[in-house]
């Protein structure tokens, strides 16, 4: 337990951290990485070089400085984080360093300001939240590697096909090395994949989304190439430049809180997708086709064009499966546009065709699209708790999104 003074002191270290926040988080990842370089083998380089990263720590500092007096208030939170850091593989035993290097950077940024009081009493607090972390990720492994054909961290896998989705997508389903079966998962979930690129002196780890009902004998991840010359096309590129059918990878057991949540009954359901957000979405659709196809199912999908334009014959044909579904597909600059419902971005008047304020909505996409669609859902009324999304990397707060950039994908 923290004492009053404590609690006091931290939260009124708050205003400070809400300005210097990013500031301090830079210093820590780049004092770190410097000091322990094994740490770049867990980190994505992408998010980092982006500053995502740094900038999710700095919102969960100032948001554990906010609320020290009820920690209960970050549990969703921590649970979200948890969830990345048991795909990742985050030990317990290293907290510590983190705990040593956030006390570092918020001296050397904050310097005479951060008295030896507020060190002190920042020093308690990161304790009591670590334990909060390591208490929730260990439950986290327990039930990972407790499952049917569970396991904790990362396991061998072999890519056992490829299947090309696009032009920019492709599937690779990945069968365990042992020829054992796979843990089974929530529609949505995501697994961690490793692997060394050539040329690359770290093992680089990357989430993705699993892209279809669960199958006992593989997971089926389904990735976008982005440019080989940006962060986060290192390993997009290698997968599918570099691993063949017969290729070995690691794979992480499933995870995330971005899921299809109840049994089917709770009433209309809107899966809504931008690009590559297609990849959880068809998880959910097949999982819907085969569990309660008498949902109502509205299934929206918006494209540059259809080239780029991944599954589109699978979601037609489990549309068919449904008793009352509809897709709608948008396109950005389509080559003929009969090819889709309509031309151009995503707006309201199309999500009213076709969500009303009792669907359950689930959203994913780049993230100017994800801020564009929770937007206008909340502006034809839905309530925060009907609206679900997904990020591809660190959690971000969309209001500061380039409104100019939102609808894109």
């Amino acid at each position: 337990m923290l004492s009053q003074k404590t609690i006091e002191v931290v939260k009124s270290t708050a205003p400070v951290l809400k300005v210097k926040g990013k500031e301090i988080t830079s210093v820590f990842y780049k004092n770190m990485f410097a000091s322990h370089p094994e740490l770049l083998n867990i980190f994505n380089h992408a998010n980092q070089e982006k500053g995502r990263q740094q900038a999710a720590l700095a919102n969960t500092v100032y948001a554990a400085a906010e609320n020290i007096d009820r920690l209960e208030a970050l549990l969703p939170a921590v649970r979200q984080i948890a969830h990345k850091h048991r795909s990742l593989g985050v030990k317990a035993e290293q907290y510590p360093v983190v705990g040593e290097h956030l006390l570092q950077a918020i001296k050397e940024v904050l310097g005479d300001a951060a008295t030896d009081e507020i060190i002190d009493a920042w020093a308690d607090a990161y304790g009591v939240i670590a334990g909060v972390f390591i208490s929730v990720e260990e439950e986290m492994y327990v039930a990972a590697e407790n499952k049917e054909a569970g396991f904790r961290g990362f396991k061998p896998f072999t890519v056992a096909k490829k299947v090309k989705e696009s032009d920019v997508i492709t599937s690779f389903y990945l069968k365990p090395q042992d020829g054992g079966k796979v843990p089974d998962y929530r529609p949505g979930q995501y697994i961690s994949v490793r692997v060394s690129p050539p040329g690359q002196t770290n093992a680089h780890i990357r989430q993705y989304s699993l892209s279809s009902a669960y199958k006992e004998e593989f997971f089926r991840i389904s990735v976008k190439k982005e440019d080989e010359c940006e962060p986060n096309g290192i390993v997009s590129t290698f997968l599918h430049d570099g691993v063949e059918e017969g290729s070995d990878v690691e794979v992480s057991s499933p995870a995330g809180d971005f899921f299809l949540s109840g049994d089917g009954t709770e009433g209309k359901i809107a899966l809504i997708s931008g690009g590559v957000g297609i990849t959880p979405m068809m998880s959910m659709l097949e999982t819907i086709s085969i569990t309660t196809p008498n949902r109502p199912t509205a299934f929206i999908h918006a494209s540059k064009n259809e080239t780029v334009q991944a599954f589109r014959d699978r979601v037609d044909e489990l549309m068919g499966e449904l008793q009352n579904g509809e897709s709608c597909y948008i396109l950005e600059n389509p080559d003929n546009e009969t090819t889709c419902n309509f031309s151009g971005y995503i707006n309201r008047e199309i999500l009213s065709n076709y969500v009303d304020g009792g669907t359950e909505c689930y959203v994913c996409g780049p993230v100017p699209f994800m801020k564009a669609v929770v937007t206008m859902l909340k502006e034809l009324g839905h309530q925060e708790e009907k609206i679900k999304y997904e990020f591809f990397g660190p959690a971000m707060d969309l209001s500061t999104v380039d409104e100019k950039e939102k609808v894109k994908v």
